[in-house]
């Protein structure tokens, strides 16, 4: 059961650039170091796009794509019904992989991932995006949207570092109650005659 267990925080809460808690991330896949190619889904996150889609999109030779690392982020500016903004996700399946040069990755700096991750399930970052999108910006579903653009929308946030891990942790651990309740309820539904 998840229930709130102190009001020991404070409610400053502040607005900053992305740019001050986080730096992008440009290295390359150049020696190879990985052979996992990633893409973005808005219901499952960064994953292994071969399980995906079923096939490798990205080229054999993956030395020019950007190298995400354990805990780092990309954005992926194409728009779907589920995502109208664009998908922004956390690497947390895999140690390393690697994405299009279209994403914009970054690493935190100063911020708790968690909390940006649940931040980011949002749709309180849509409207900054928005404002930085080009006029005419949908270009076959993807959004024109600079990485200095990008690094300057502004992300609510605590003030404290140990306000915003309560607040990750607290919708970590609710996310992972929903998962195990949609688990339940497959399951009971499967081996239930009612449900055939």
């Amino acid at each position: 059961m998840i229930r709130q267990t102190s009001r020991k925080y404070a409610s400053a809460w502040e607005q900053r650039k992305l740019g001050d808690i986080a730096e992008r991330v440009t290295r390359k896949n150049e020696n190879n170091e990985s052979d996992l190619p990633l893409t973005i889904s808005a219901q499952h996150g960064l994953i292994d796009q071969r399980l995906f889609f079923n096939a490798q999109v990205a080229s054999r030779d993956m030395s020019g794509y950007y190298l995400l690392r354990q805990g780092e982020f990309a954005y992926n500016k194409s728009t779907s019904a589920d995502s109208p903004w664009g998908a922004i996700k956390r690497l947390t399946r895999y140690e390393k992989g690697c994405v299009s040069t279209l994403y914009i990755c970054f690493a935190l700096l100063n911020a708790n991932p968690d909390y940006l991750v649940t931040y980011y399930e949002t749709n309180r970052w849509h409207k900054a995006v928005q404002m930085i999108a080009a006029e005419g910006a949908r270009n076959h579903g993807l959004l024109n949207i600079a990485p200095d653009d990008f690094f300057d929308t502004m992300v609510s946030l605590p003030e404290s570092q140990a306000e915003q891990q309560t607040i990750g942790a607290f919708f970590s651990r609710l996310d992972s109650l929903i998962t195990l309740h949609q688990r339940k309820r497959l399951s009971i539904r499967q081996r239930s005659p009612v449900w055939s």
